[in-house]
């Protein structure tokens, strides 16, 4: 009997399925390309419950043949390509025809289309199982209804995230689009709600829908074109980040990807103006020759392979630094908006001549309060920088001639003072000595006070008695027998011990002054303590703080006179609405005002001079690797951040009383560190102090 089965339609249109519906927005992806490539000019989608009950999409398109309505539902059945050498030269978003086939096998579709002069047809299919070809009412162009997604394929669906998080991958996908064709009309529902929508009025309309006018004040507009290569659409200023990547988009002959190379170059010409954690704000638009990319190397086509990577990363990374540093070159490249070439024309008739691009980009040597520094202007930087080349002094010595030593290889030195020749020894013929390792015995007698122990690897099973030793290992008293139970019981006893000898009768310490206005000094018998103010009061808000949320107790909150908004994308939204309670928790008054727009209304009264745009930021830095870990964990990390900024600072004068009550809240315990690790207490002997003077020897 044969033992290799020909499988049937139904069953590896499924398992196609899991490579190109991941979840609900790769429906929508799917969908809309294939309305984009049907020439639309107008695409509505309707999302309801995270796209797991219905995904819709409607276009006004070509449409589709009735005789054709059959074949749509075909794997690999596809209008785009035709012959093996079309993939050579793929200008459409879609082109393999697995699409259709695979979403309609894990779900419940329908598809109406009416062609220019033809009728309205329908067809449904009910987990890849077709039924009739019907007449239909509709008008020109093709409606795709997808309705219980997964639902007979009850493990995947399973695996979906909760509704608002599928809502926000999608409403994502969908700004991408917008973004992507800004001559096409969007509209975009969410359970018949209105999120998103553009007119198709280019690609300034399109980047404000998104975005909004604020976030076009200060993006940077450019149209390039350098070897062949050309790049258009915004970039962030110098000073204008954000928290992680999403928001940036990359286009490549109008299909959205994401692709290191690109990655790599952006953040190349970034480096130089962001810290950590920052990332520049860019949605470009790269045009390439069709046979220079191949885009047949996912199966959701998120990414792309280039013949050449240092072409694209060279010319593009040019291209972007010439505007972010100001370069002459840059002149051709940003795109001047409508009130600068009104000021051109201005200066033709007499008006004072405009800022040059320079003079824009660094400020024309005007004070930057932001910065905190006074800034040049480009050629006035050039023009220093000449002035102030360093002489160099003439030689003291006559250089030895190295070049007829045996064993040295001569290189030409490429510094930019001198053109002699320096010599380089080969180091890597020589073998560097591995010191020797001292046995215990030895180390044993050099330092008596100290226990040294032989490690050994025992392989087998360590809770029995059975289990041989390696060759030479000895047999110790912590082998099999040893209740590691008691022993790990031992250790944190003595933790404890340890612990309880580091607090002291606080009765017996005397004030004795302070230093610096940062270090708190009390002196008891023959014991000096030195207190970092700032470390010590960091340390007990954040106890205080991490105990109450352990607890989940009520904190005491400070309303804010005007609410702290903060507006999000779609993406950041999803994540803060799952960890709305948890927040809340923290002890801020938090809630969604309105869609991705959040609002604080409180803060916990230990935090209230905390920067919130600052917190949160952090909070989002690393959006991904929090839905890995324990939102917890999280808090404490930040609570961490929020205590070291709301305890008192190092240089602040504080009065006695004040500092009685920081070390009234110390409790005696001297062995405190701060949450980041630094002692909070240093302690002195008289003893010590008398060695440091000679005193005593």
């Amino acid at each position: 009997m044969s033992k290799i089965n020909i499988l049937p339609a139904k069953v590896y249109n499924r398992i196609a399925a899991g490579e190109v519906v991941e979840r609900p927005y790769s429906v929508v992806k799917e969908l809309v390309e294939n309305a984009i490539d049907a020439a639309a000019t107008e695409i509505q989608i309707y999302v309801e419950q995270g796209g797991k009950q219905l995904v819709r999409v409607v276009d006004n398109g070509s449409g589709i043949e009735r005789d054709d309505l059959h074949a749509a539902f075909l794997p690999h059945a596809t209008s785009k390509i035709s012959k093996a050498e079309d993939l050579n030269d793929i200008t459409t978003l879609g082109f393999r025809g697995e699409a259709v086939a695979s979403i309609a096998s894990v779900s419940k579709m329908t598809i109406t289309s009416k062609t220019e002069n033809g009728k309205c047809y329908r067809l449904s299919s009910d987990g890849g199982v077709l039924g009739e070809i019907t007449e239909a009412a509709g008008e020109k162009g093709t409606e795709v209804r997808v309705e219980m997604l997964f639902f007979n394929t009850p493990v995947r669906l399973g695996f979906l995230k909760s509704d608002k998080a599928e809502e926000a991958d999608i409403t994502t996908f969908v700004s991408r689009f917008i973004l992507s064709r800004s001559d096409i009309a969007f509209t975009y529902y969410v359970n018949d709600k209105k999120v998103l929508q553009s007119f198709g009025g280019g690609d300034e309309e399109a980047f404000v829908s998104v975005y909004g006018a604020e976030t076009l004040s200060k993006c940077y507009k450019i149209d390039a074109e350098r070897n062949g290569m050309r790049v258009r659409g915004y970039i962030g200023n110098q000073n204008f980040y954000k928290p992680n990547k999403s928001y940036q988009s990359v286009f490549l002959n109008g299909r959205y990807i994401s692709n290191n190379t690109i990655s790599s170059a952006v953040s190349g010409a970034y480096m130089n103006y962001l810290m950590k954690r920052q990332y520049p704000f860019y949605v470009l638009y790269i045009r390439l020759a069709p046979g220079t990319v191949d885009v047949n190397v996912h199966p959701n086509k998120s990414d792309v392979r280039f013949i050449d990577n240092r072409y694209v990363y060279g010319n593009l990374m040019k291209i972007l630094s010439s505007v972010l540093d100001g370069n002459a070159a840059a002149l051709e490249y940003v795109v001047q908006d409508e009130a600068s070439n009104e000021v051109s024309n201005e200066v033709s008739q007499g008006v004072p001549k405009p800022k040059t691009l320079s003079e824009s980009i660094l400020g024309a040597g005007k004070a930057q309060p932001e910065l905190g520094f006074e800034m040049m202007t480009y050629e006035q930087a050039q023009k220093e920088v000449l002035e102030s080349k360093p002489e160099i002094p003439p030689k003291q010595k006559e250089e030895k001639d190295y070049s007829k030593m045996k064993g040295v290889t001569l290189r030409e030195n490429i510094g930019p003072y001198t053109g002699k020749l320096r010599y380089v020894r080969p180091y890597m013929d020589k073998q560097i000595p591995i010191p020797k390792v001292k046995d215990p015995e030895r180390l044993a007698k050099k330092f008596p006070g100290l226990h040294f122990e032989r490690s050994y690897l025992v392989f087998g099973d360590s809770q029995t008695d059975s289990a041989p030793a390696l060759d030479g290992a000895p047999t110790t008293e912590t082998g099999a027998n040893t209740d590691y139970f008691m022993e790990n019981k031992r250790y944190l006893e003595e933790l404890e011990e340890k612990s309880k000898q580091n607090k002291i009768e606080m009765m017996n310490c005397t004030y004795a002054g302070k230093l610096f206005n940062t270090y708190l000094v009390y002196e008891r018998a023959d014991e000096l303590y030195i207190i970092d103010q700032h470390a010590a009061h960091e340390r007990l808000i954040f106890n205080r703080l991490t105990e109450q949320m352990r607890k989940k107790e009520t904190f005491e909150q400070q309303t804010m006179l005007v609410p702290y908004e903060i507006k999000l994308n779609a993406f950041e939204s999803a994540f803060l609405r799952e960890r709305m309670e948890d927040i809340r928790q923290m002890g801020f008054d938090f809630m969604e005002y309105s869609e991705n727009l959040f609002r604080v209304y409180a803060v916990p009264l230990e935090l209230q001079t905390i920067d919130l745009g600052r917190f949160f930021n952090d909070i989002l830095a690393e959006i991904n690797g929090y839905r890995a870990i324990k939102m917890e964990d999280i808090l404490k990390d930040k609570l961490a951040s929020a205590a070291c900024k709301a305890a008192v600072k190092g240089g602040m004068d504080l009065t006695r009383a004040e500092i009685d009550a920081l070390f009234a809240l110390m409790d005696g315990d001297m062995g405190l560190k701060c949450p980041h690790g630094r002692p909070v207490v240093v302690k002195m002997t008289k003893k010590q102090l008398e060695k440091m003077f000679k005193r005593i020897v």
